[in-house]
């Protein structure tokens, strides 16, 4: 059972970096915590607390190694573990697909989602831009790049770029 918290702790702390992909239905963010030498366990508390609090029905950990996945059970946060490796670039296909479909699922049925990597960076702005184009929300690549890009607030990689333009096979 979490402990019980008083005052303006109870609420906990927005994670670093989250931003809506989908407003109110879907978000990313930073690894509760922060990631390598930044990471702070009391930091990864308050901010899985922000999560539990603002009703995210599912949180989607993206990052290889399940570190940290019983502080989402012991704070009674919803979980899937989809590791992306980003050492196999050849599976990212079939990665980004049961991804998708995940998503999908999710989202279907009223779920709030949040999915986290190490960091914001190329690899989940380009994965959620790619879900976006896979979903027939946005049809043109270009258009799926550019809103991947303005989110992330710089230019993808190329390997990101190349999974929203792959996007609509996946499906």
């Amino acid at each position: 059972m979490p402990p019980k918290l008083r005052g303006k702790w109870a609420l906990g702390i927005t994670p670093r970096n989250f931003t809506w992909i989908l407003k109110d239905r879907l978000a990313v963010c930073e690894r509760p915590g922060g990631c390598g030498d930044n990471h702070r366990r009391v930091r990864r508390q308050e901010e899985i607390i922000w999560i539990r609090e603002n009703h995210f029905g599912c949180l989607i950990s993206i990052i290889p190694a399940p570190h940290n996945l019983h502080n989402y059970d012991e704070l009674n946060v919803n979980y899937q573990h989809r590791p992306y490796n980003n050492e196999n670039n050849e599976k990212i296909d079939e990665w980004a697909r049961g991804l998708f479909k995940e998503l999908k699922k999710l989202l279907t049925n009223n779920v709030k989602v949040i999915v986290h990597g190490e960091e914001v960076g190329d690899i989940i702005m380009g994965a959620m831009a790619a879900f976006v184009r896979w979903q027939g929300m946005v049809e043109d690549p270009i258009e799926a790049i550019a809103i991947g890009e303005k989110l992330a607030g710089h230019q993808l990689d190329p390997s990101a770029r190349e999974l929203i333009l792959r996007a609509h096979l996946l499906r």
